[in-house]
């Protein structure tokens, strides 16, 4: 089946069973690459990402874990999306996410690396980081709420309600000749996991709660 009709599919559905409210859509320009750093609750999170945009060209990195699993691995391979195996760098799938951004693709990540059962945002891992420093694109911070509860809220015959918040977009700071260290990609990452913490609410915001940097975008933003 060809990735443009499960698209339709999924925006039927979606508009059949979901609210879905869009926030900062603005955000994601046509024609540009992105990496789109996201939080992650839910296997739904990808799917209801990529009906958040107005684009075509939009792409998950997924664990190859689920590859296998019924009907969401053949779900997620309609959809094209690079598979990666979890805890070890996946050189293959560095490449495939590089050559989407070099067509000028959008490729979505989760630097959580895996969901989080208690809905707190954990600790970031650099993949994201570094995918965006090693091709100089830029990142849009991303939050989707509400994924927990769409399938309960179909049993009970009632439309869920799923929000996705798109943040502005922004360029970490380009590698020195000494390449990017862990020291380095520790402070990206953690750019990016502050930029994701400022659209959850407060309760949501988990290992960044109290992040110096989380503080001082929180102040920026009350400048505005």
């Amino acid at each position: 089946m060809e990735r443009q009709r499960i698209m339709k599919i999924l925006h039927h559905l979606s508009d059949r069973l979901v609210n879905l409210k869009i926030v900062g859509a603005e955000n994601v320009q046509d024609g540009t690459p992105y990496v789109v750093a996201t939080s992650h609750i839910s296997r739904l999170d990808l799917p209801f990402l990529m009906l958040s945009t107005h684009r075509q060209d939009v792409i998950g990195i997924v664990a190859k874990e689920y590859e296998k699993a019924p009907f969401f691995g053949w779900f997620l391979n309609q959809l094209g999306v690079i598979w990666i195996s979890r805890g070890e760098y996946d050189l293959e799938a560095f490449r495939e996410a590089t050559n989407r951004l070099k067509m000028g693709w959008i490729v979505g990540i989760a630097p959580e690396g895996t969901r989080s059962k208690t809905r707190q945002l954990l600790k970031g891992k650099p993949g994201a980081s570094l995918l965006a420093i090693r091709n100089q694109v830029q990142v849009i911070p991303a939050a989707v709420l509400g994924t927990t509860e769409v399938i309960q809220s179909v049993l009970r015959l009632k439309k869920a309600q799923v929000e996705v918040r798109f943040g502005k977009p922004f360029m970490l700071p380009q590698a020195s000749d000494e390449g990017t260290n862990k020291t380095r990609l520790q402070e990206a990452t953690d750019e990016i996991m502050c930029r994701i913490a400022l659209l959850l609410p407060e309760d949501r915001r988990g290992f960044y709660a109290n992040h110096p940097r989380l503080l001082e975008l929180q102040a920026e933003q009350n400048q505005l």
